[in-house]
């Protein structure tokens, strides 16, 4: 597209059947849409809206998500390539947990957030910011438990089993209010408790909660204290012991069979709540499926259900049973969300899937270019390049840094990204810098300095240019030198240095006297920029008493001929007070009309020619 230096026009929509048109202003991150009509005066105006392409950044919360996972990123960038896989994997999976850590403390806090307010006053957007995030954590877990730690059958269903649990804490609620109460045995949550833990293969909570009802019933104990057999007796598999995955799967047969002799031979017939649990053991699907409520989801009904039935599942026979758990668990009249539809592509290993759906789903580019970048360090995505050169980690990238360019201060975590980008972040960052405000110098200072870190030449010479400019109109003549003295322009370092003569001319004395004595080799820059600093040296000189030297340099300005011809008789002028001086010579100087021509003159013959001046 061609670039244009005008501001973009307006864009009008046709007017409506009520006389009313719809305008659009365009601008780097958001849209301006207002109504025109023709108003008579005093009858009111119309409404101006501002549509941001990324509300999310505006929001103090999730600022800290992005400064955050920031730090985080820019930590991956240094892992070295030569490192052995298996320390890397660690490295990897440490730096997924982070970012999951980042996640979930801004979740916490908006939550606690929107505890404080009145529920009237609970805003959509809250509830909507707390969703997502949940979202994000719930497919990032996931994510890291397949692709990054790529857990292997065993390991796997634990993995699987923590990933449930961490996001199904209100078991944990509920718990508390039953033990809280006077007698938890009766209290009418009670039973969802002990069958929510057993769902959730947390057998150690359930032996814990079941001798409370034991406790009550003694000519039931025999029967509790089986049920309690059952529960310890259950096998984990242990990924740090000496028991191979074989060894554990017919340990875990052994004990399956156990179970089922007990439903078969009905030694909890007499208990329904003790014969459920006996029937979720063994895994029965109609009676898993008798407790949807207490497991919620779909994907919670997968991880059970592998639990009791299917528990050394391997990573490639995932994608069946979440096919067919989804299948029987969700209504046949019900379409999948786009969270159902995120999970089971992961299930499936597709993660090219998962990015694209994610990208569709979320409202911003931070949970996709954040989670992809991780991916591409872990090497899961080497070979899906984008058809327009760019590698899909890069292009996501590129959007989420270009989304933080329009926010007043997070522009600055973008930088980074775009210097991660080796295709084309250079250019990006060149684009979108020059449209960062210069609100004031310290901030223009500072995006000068990530310019010349970078050899942005044009983008610096720009800067300069817009602050120079600025500072000249606010007639801060010493801030409009060193700005274009840093911008290397000449042609507007010789106008502020006449600025200065003419000021001098004015009012007799020099202003920003402590920049034009420490100019240095940069008085170089321009013929006037010179004169100014040398004419400065010589006032000094003549302010110190050392009136021979200011003599010379004197002759030396005039020789030179880089003085402004306006200035030819101010510096006659101040030769005057020198011909007074004992050091100085009375052979002086003078200056024919054509042209500049120096001429040994007798001291009496200048002066009459001053006299004729």
């Amino acid at each position: 597209m061609e670039e244009l230096d005008v501001e973009p026009a307006i864009t009008n929509i046709p007017a409506a059947s009520d006389g009313k048109h719809l305008g659009f202003a365009w601008g780097p991150g958001d849209i301006l849409a207002y109504e025109t009509l023709y108003m008579a005066p005093g009858s009111g105006c119309s409404f101006i809206h501002e549509v941001r392409k990324d509300e999310d950044i505006y929001s103090p919360i999730l600022r800290k998500l992005f400064n955050e996972s920031h730090h985080i990123f820019v930590g991956l960038q240094t892992i070295r390539e030569d490192l052995p896989s298996k320390n890397k994997k660690t490295q990897f999976v440490s730096i997924s947990k982070n970012y999951r850590s980042v996640i979930r403390a801004c979740m916490e806090e908006l939550q606690q957030v929107a505890e404080t307010l009145h529920p009237y006053m609970k805003t959509s957007v809250l509830v909507l910011q707390v969703s997502i995030l949940l979202a994000i954590e719930l497919i990032w877990n996931l994510c890291e438990v397949l692709f990054i730690d790529a857990a292997p059958a065993g390991p796997l269903l634990l993995h699987l089993l923590d990933w449930v649990r961490l996001h199904k804490g209100d078991v944990d609620e509920k718990a508390r209010e039953v033990l809280q109460s006077e007698s938890p045995a009766e209290h009418h949550d009670y039973w969802d408790v002990v069958v929510s833990y057993v769902l959730q293969g947390r057998f150690e909570e359930a032996r814990q909660m079941l001798v409370k009802q034991a406790t009550l019933q003694p000519a039931a104990r025999n029967m509790y204290k089986l049920m309690d057999t059952l529960l310890s007796k259950m096998p984990f598999y242990n990924p740090g012991g000496t028991q191979t995955l074989t060894e554990f799967d017919v340990k875990w047969r052994h004990w399956h069979e156990e179970v089922d002799r007990c439903l078969q031979d009905n030694s909890f017939a007499s208990n329904q709540h003790l014969e459920i649990i006996c029937k979720i053991l063994v895994g029965d699907e109609d009676t898993l499926l008798e407790h949807k409520e207490l497991l919620s989801t779909w994907y919670h009904f997968l991880v059970t259900r592998l639990l009791f039935c299917h528990p050394t599942v391997k990573p490639t026979e995932l994608h069946y049973y979440a096919q067919s758990c989804m299948t029987m668990f969700l209504d046949l009249r019900s379409v999948p969300e786009p969270l159902d539809s995120i999970l089971l592509a992961a299930f499936e290993f597709d993660i090219h899937q998962v990015i694209k759906d994610c990208s569709i789903a979320l409202n911003n580019w931070w949970f996709v270019a954040h989670l992809t970048d991780l991916l591409d360090h872990c090497k899961l995505l080497q070979s899906h390049n984008l058809h327009f050169g760019s590698n899909l980690r890069e292009f996501l990238l590129l959007e989420y840094a270009s989304g933080l360019f329009t926010h007043h201060s997070l522009w600055q975590l973008a930088v980074d990204y775009f210097d991660n980008c080796p295709e084309f972040g250079h250019v990006y960052l060149e684009l979108q810098i020059e449209r960062v405000p210069l609100d004031t110098e310290r901030k223009a200072l500072k995006v000068l300095r990530i310019c010349e870190q970078r050899q942005m030449s044009e983008q610096v010479r720009s800067i300069c240019k817009i602050m120079a400019m600025r500072a000249l109109r606010n007639n801060r003549l010493g801030s409009a030198l060193s700005w274009s003295i840093r911008a290397k322009d000449a042609a507007f370092a010789t106008l502020i240095s006449e600025r200065f003569l003419q000021d001098y001319c004015a009012r007799g004395t020099f202003s920003d006297l402590d920049l034009i004595d420490n100019l240095g080799p940069a008085m170089l820059l321009s013929d006037r920029l010179t004169f100014l600093v040398k004419y400065r040296e010589f006032h000094k000189l003549y302010e110190e008493n050392r009136f021979s030297e200011a003599a010379k340099l004197l002759l030396s300005l005039i020789t030179a001929k880089i003085a402004p011809r306006s200035f030819w008789m101010t510096l006659l002028t101040d030769a005057l007070p020198l011909l007074e001086q004992k050091e100085v010579s009375h052979n002086l100087f003078v200056f024919s009309s054509d042209k500049l021509i120096v001429k040994r003159l007798p001291f009496s013959l200048f002066t009459s020619l001053c006299s004729q001046n």
